[in-house]
Order: structure tokens, then sequence, then C-alpha cells
């Protein structure tokens, strides 16, 4: 396009541009100043017409930052079976990644992202991934459907991945993580630690840990995948209907080790029920001071974090100073 067209419409004009021009036609400045027998006023018209200018620089460089081609990334794809695309064009040996592309898999191909600065990224089939960010501290990958499963050695909360119902930060880990189309899913730690994040909901998953994700409220309640089946069955039935039985029925079952999953509770049952929760939880791990119970029934933060410290699995001031990153 030249640029001489954007200030006297002479040399050659772009059809985008053109085209934009006649969709904002009607909104054209329109001389209102001419009065019979007088000229218009020239000053008021040249300054309207610096602004018609103006604007359509604005609107060219709007377009033509639009079209600006994406950034290169340290990640490369690599064929594992089949036939994966990047973007729609079948992955090379290996294939170059840039912002804003989709790597796919049909349900017959599977696919690596490699980055030696960040970790390894692999495809199952009848998966689709989008990156959306990518800079030397910050990475962030879209897994709009299928399932992927991350080995990240970047240091803790530089890479993260969003599902369509919540983000995974990962804290420097080993990870499966997979979403369905209505945006439910689940995540399976192997080592290091994911904090899930929506909506000021939060969800910690520490290795040999998984966790349900649901689409309408994002991450679920986490449970070590050693716990006993009826305690793992009654998880999924209070996740899935709230029932009063369901949440006795966990209590009943959970050893200490589950005191994971009662932590998450404390913060998702009802006020009324939280009393319950934090008696069996102070059954099964030394918890701070009785006075606590009144704080943490009125759900207060602070004295949350203590019952989670108590836990043994690290204190809240280490993961929440990752996690802030995003």
């Amino acid at each position: 396009m030249s640029e001489e067209y954007l200030w006297d419409r002479s040399g050659e004009p772009d059809p985008e541009v053109e085209r934009l021009e006649k969709l904002l036609s009607p909104y054209r400045y329109q001389d209102r100043t001419r009065v019979p027998g007088m000229q218009p006023l020239q000053r008021s018209a040249r300054w309207y017409a610096c602004a018609a200018a103006a604007a359509v620089l604005i609107v060219a460089g709007i377009w033509r930052w639009e079209k600006t081609p994406e950034e290169k990334t340290s990640w490369q794809a690599v064929r594992m079976e089949g036939s994966p695309r990047v973007n729609g064009r079948a992955v090379g040996e290996p294939s170059e990644i840039y912002t804003g592309q989709r790597i796919e898999t049909d349900a017959k191909s599977r696919v690596q992202m490699r980055s030696e600065f960040i970790g390894q990224v692999e495809l199952d089939p009848n998966s689709e991934l989008y990156v959306k960010e990518s800079s030397e501290n910050r990475q962030l990958l879209s897994l709009r459907h299928g399932m992927l499963r991350a080995l990240i050695w970047a240091p803790p909360s530089q890479f993260a991945v969003d599902t369509p119902s919540a983000r995974a930060v990962d804290l420097g880990c080993a990870y499966t993580l997979e979403t369905r189309g209505n945006g439910d899913g689940l995540i399976r730690v192997e080592r290091g630690w994911v904090a899930f994040d929506h909506e000021r909901r939060e969800s910690f998953i520490p290795a040999d840990a998984a966790c349900r994700i649901y689409a309408r409220r994002g991450p679920g309640i986490p449970w070590f995948e050693d716990a006993p089946e009826n305690f793992r069955d009654a998880l999924a039935r209070f996740e899935g209907s709230k029932a009063p039985d369901a949440l006795r029925a966990m209590l009943a079952a959970a050893r200490p080790r589950d005191g994971l999953s009662l932590w998450h509770l404390l913060s998702r049952v009802p006020a009324g029920d939280r009393g319950m929760v934090f008696d069996r939880l102070a059954s099964l791990v030394h918890l701070p001071a009785p006075e606590q119970r009144a704080a943490v029934i009125a759900g207060d933060s602070h004295a949350l974090d203590l019952c989670w410290n108590a836990l043994d699995l690290g204190d809240t001031s280490w993961w929440r100073t990752w996690k802030r990153a995003w």
C-alpha cells in the first residue's frame, strides 16, 4: 500500500483499506458549516481532513499489526506416529513452531514438542493444542481437547497450560492433562506440583495425586491415587451431587494422607459443614490451636493456610509466590 494514499488518496490503494473505507463511509464527516452565499470554514475543514487521515492511519496500523507474522519460539514439533499437523501442514523433521500456531493430531497420530530450555510435551491422538505465548520467562499453551504429557525442566511457574475450564501452572514437574470437548478433564501429577486456578478457586496437586476439572466450576478436589477405593468413590459422588451422605462417607474413609483432600474441602463445603470437616482433619493431622476452628469456619484465609502448613506438604507461601506470576 502506498503511504501517499493515506494522506491525499494518491498512489495505489490497499484492498483491505478500501474495504474499511466503504464500511465507514456512512460515518464520514459531513460539512455542516456551509451557509448559503458563504464559503466553508477553511480551518475547520482542514482540521477534519487531518482527523480523517489520522483515522485511516490508525485503521491501517491495526490491520498491519494483526497481519504481523507470529514470532518464532524455541519449540520444535517432531512426528512420533501417523501424520500430525502444524497449522494444517504435515510435521517435518522437525518443524519450527511459532506463537499462535495450532498443533493437532488425528486418531492415528502423535507428536512431540521439544524445547531445550523448557521441556517436552507429547500430544496424544485426537488432540488440539495452541501456542498462546512464548517468551524468555513465560510459556503458555492452550489444550482445546485431547491429552498431553508434559515433562518440564524450566524453573517453577514459567510454564502453564490453559484448558476450557482452568489454567494449570507448572511448579517443576511431570504430569498428564486431559480435557474433553465439553470442558471437563483430569490431571495426574507424576513428579513435582501443579497449581490449578479458576476465578479464585485453587487446587494444589502434588506428585502421585490427581484432580478432576469441571467446565462450569474449574478445578475439583485433589486426591492421592493410592487412597482407599471407598474414599475415591465418595469423593466422586460428592463432587457430582454435593450429597451429605457422600461427604460423611469421605470423612469416615479418610487416612492422614487424605488430609490433602480434606483441606480442599474446607473451602468447598457450606459454612455449616466446615466444623465437621475441620474436626475430622484435626483427628488425622496435628492442626493449629483449637481457636483456629472458628476462623476456619468463617472462611479466614490465614487460618486455612495454617491448616495447610500442618499437612507437611510445603508452606503455602512457597507455591503462592510461584503462582502469582499468572
